[in-house]
């Protein structure tokens, strides 16, 4: 996570292809919404986190397999 928030939606789920620029998940921070994505094309293996959940910076939400 950049920076501490709660998860508003998660938009993939484990075994997923995705490609780079795809929306993985939207974070809510200081009433801000700021919409996580894909770094490049890959395989999304495990989604750490659900919606509604509170993270911390630094945090990982997602694992991915390029």
């Amino acid at each position: 996570a950049p920076m501490p928030g709660k998860v508003v939606k998660v938009n993939v789920k484990d075994g997923e292809t995705v490609r780079r620029g795809q929306a993985l998940l939207v974070l809510e921070a200081m009433k801000m919404e700021q919409t996580t994505t894909s770094p490049t094309d890959g395989v999304v293996k495990h989604v750490l986190v659900r919606e509604g959940e509170q993270v911390t910076a630094g945090q990982v939400l997602i694992v991915m397999e390029a």
